[in-house]
């Protein structure tokens, strides 16, 4: 007999309970062991349209819906006596009639029924939005896999309307492609006679379990864990020849990871003597999608051979060890120690520590400049203080210092380990690998992608790029085209959120521009986008004091946990590392394990997540609180006082707002931004 499971059976069992999870799936194991064991009690839903489904008793209240005929069973769907039977008389499951693809289709009539005892009170009547697909003709939208009893409520649909359709995915996705002025390919077809659960289309929707083992992983996994799932709108990024370093854009939750994570294996598969790096700026973001990756490769160990996944400074600081011997890495405190020695030595007035510092990090040490000329000439982008030639011979005099101290003591930086390596590999046939993919491109830093260029630069493909101008966080903006990687014509922007609610992404979205434009003139339209789903607005809320506002925390919060939610669905974000005790009181008050994660500790089952802001990169939660957004908190007053020149307080501003940004983009259904009075600024940007 044919076992499967769908998609909606495992989102609706993560909101059950941990105690009702586990009655569940050990009915799940005695269904996948024999079905037609008598101790198994079925129940024939002589209600549902579709006369297939039946209800299997899980214990006194949880019912387990299934579609069963006499060759396969289909898990569809589990939740308490009621909802699970509603579930199941509001659909069915039929074969699209012009993809040949198996559809579960929610059933019209029942929907109208359902909308017909639904009273809304409105204030005052909204202007009326045009339908957005009234010019789409039938044979269009059925070849997009809409059920064709769906055909009249899609052509009514309005941009405010379109989430309400309850429709199979591929047919969503087709959509909202549409929505958003893209052009979506035709659904698969196939010969007929194939059967309709082998469509490309259903694979994506339904898996066959084929024995224990494969339905305990099954079990143990939310579908989007341990699916890693590739839409039709990013298939062609994954797959297109460029021809030369691409890069591909989006806002937060458009899947920019997953494209990541398939170029790599595509390119694995389709050059199958080469070696590749997947990369990305942090530890903890590597391990991310080195877990990703062996979901996704799990049974082709020969690709998992020739692809490797380390962080930038990983890979830089083995590669340095290979080729020159293990390095002697200079620490922030020995720099910040050597370049104030060299202003107190000096006397010079001119110029703070702050901005010395500053100066070091973003300028002389990113770009290696180590003769007095380079410093002259060096472009100074994202430096708005500028500076007179006479200024820079005095603090050239100050570097020289710092450079003769390192060299003296055998010192090098981050930064001088991946020029060297640039060097030695742009003078070398000998690569280490032929085609490498950078995740979260946005924080590369000028030397690692020297680096990249000189290992991969020169290969047609070599270089693929992933990551969106408005997450900078890590980076001063410079110009990759002077490092010899220009991705002109080579760049394309994801359009569908398939993360984070309509809700929380309009709400985030008020924090950025409509679009954004790096150095080289790359511009990155940020509008247009659209969410495949719809959730709760947001709650953005100012309190009187700490106590209130860890006490309102913790009761939203404590709400979400009582509702189904799990603590490991949960997060909580401040802005720095003295924030973080009231976000620990908010868990204590709950009486919750949490974890503080730091670069070395993730996210573990059973506990609420804490952390700080710039940590959040590459997480996601169902439910996220942004709080002690207070004023001089956000943005960071110390940043603001550090500034030597007013011309970088725009620079500092839009670093903050980015970064708050990336925090409030970790929820996909709930999200909560609390400040106590005087709040921070931007509350008031997220409320419109």
């Amino acid at each position: 007999m044919e076992f499967r499971i769908a998609e909606t059976f495992t989102d609706s069992l993560s909101r059950l309970t941990g105690e009702e999870q586990k009655a569940v799936k050990t009915t799940a194991f005695d269904l996948q062991l024999n079905a037609a064991n008598p101790g198994l009690s079925f129940h024939k839903l002589e209600n549902a349209k579709d006369k297939n489904f039946w209800s299997v008793r899980v214990n006194r209240d949880i019912r387990l819906i299934v579609h069963r005929t006499s060759g396969s069973l289909l898990l569809c769907y589990v939740d308490h006596h009621d909802a699970a039977y509603d579930w199941a008389e509001r659909r069915k499951i039929e074969v699209h009639p012009k993809t040949g693809a198996a559809q579960i289709v929610e059933i019209r009539e029942r929907v109208e029924i359902v909308k017909r005892t639904q009273y809304v009170e409105v204030e005052s009547p909204a202007p009326k939005k045009a339908p957005i697909f009234s010019a789409i003709s039938d044979e269009e939208l059925l070849g997009y896999g809409v059920p064709a009893e769906w055909l009249d409520e899609v052509r009514l649909a309005t941009e405010d309307t379109l989430l309400d359709l309850n429709l199979p995915g591929e047919a969503v996705e087709a959509l909202l492609e549409l929505a958003t002025g893209g052009k979506p390919k035709s659904a698969h077809t196939v010969p007929a006679g194939t059967n309709p659960f082998d469509h490309p289309d259903a694979l994506r929707r339904f898996r066959e379990v084929k024995n224990v083992e494969e339905l305990e992983r099954a079990l143990d996994y939310p579908w989007e864990k341990w699916t890693v799932f590739l839409h039709p709108s990013q298939r062609e990024s994954v797959e297109k020849d460029f021809g030369g370093p691409a890069r591909i854009s989006g806002s937060a939750g458009t899947g920019k990871t997953i494209v990541a994570l398939h170029r790599a294996v595509f390119l694995a598969r389709m050059n199958p003597d080469s070696r590749v790096l997947l990369t990305t700026f942090s530890g903890p973001l590597a391990n991310a999608l080195r877990n990703r990756l062996h979901r996704l490769i799990g049974n082709e160990p020969k690709i998992a051979e020739r692809l490797e996944v380390h962080s930038l400074n990983e890979i830089g600081r083995r590669l340095y060890e290979l080729n020159f011997g293990k390095p002697k890495v200079a620490s922030p405190e020995i720099v910040r120690e050597c370049l104030r020695d060299a202003l107190a030595g000096a006397g010079v007035q001119k110029f703070n520590r702050q901005f010395l510092e500053s100066e070091w990090s973003e300028i002389v040490d990113p770009w290696q400049l180590r003769t007095w000329e380079a410093y002259r000439d060096v472009p100074r982008l994202g430096r708005k203080t500028r500076l007179p030639e006479k200024q820079r011979e005095v603090l050239w005099d100050l570097f020289t210092q710092v450079w003769k101290k390192l060299d003296e003591e055998h010192l090098v930086t981050n930064s001088s380990i991946f020029a060297r390596l640039a060097e030695f590999y742009d003078s070398t046939d000998r690569k280490p690998f032929d085609f490498i993919v950078v995740d979260e491109s946005q924080d590369i830093g000028i030397p690692q992608l020297r680096f990249v260029r000189a290992i991969a630069g020169g290969k047609p493909n070599g270089l693929f790029f992933t990551g969106d101008l408005g997450q900078r966080i890590f980076q001063q903006p410079f110009s990759w085209k002077s490092i010899g990687v220009d991705i002109r014509g080579r760049s394309r922007t994801l359009k569908i959120n398939y993360r984070t609610s309509h809700q929380i992404r309009v709400c985030a979205d008020r924090l950025l521009g409509a679009d954004v434009s790096d150095i080289d003139g790359n511009k990155v339209e940020r509008g247009g986008v659209t969410s495949a789903f719809n959730g709760p607005p947001p709650v953005v809320q100012e309190l009187a004091d700490v106590d209130a506002e860890v006490a309102r925390v913790a009761e939203w919060i404590s709400g979400h946990l009582a509702n189904g939610l799990k603590p490991h669905e949960v997060g909580v974000f401040v802005r720095s590392k003295s924030q973080l005790e009231r976000a620990t009181k908010v868990a204590q008050s709950i009486g919750v394990p949490f974890a503080v994660l730091d670069e070395r500790v993730e996210t573990t089952v059973g506990t609420i997540a804490i952390s700080t802001m710039h940590l959040a990169k590459g997480l996601e939660f169902r439910a996220v609180a942004v709080m002690a957004c207070d004023d001089e908190v956000l943005p960071l007053q110390s940043r603001i006082e550090a500034i030597a020149d007013q011309g970088d307080l725009e620079e500092v501003l839009n670093t903050e707002r980015q970064l708050f940004y990336v925090a409030c983009t970790r929820a996909r259904d709930f999200l909560m931004v609390s400040g106590i009075s005087p709040a921070s600024e931007f509350l008031a940007d997220l409320k419109g």
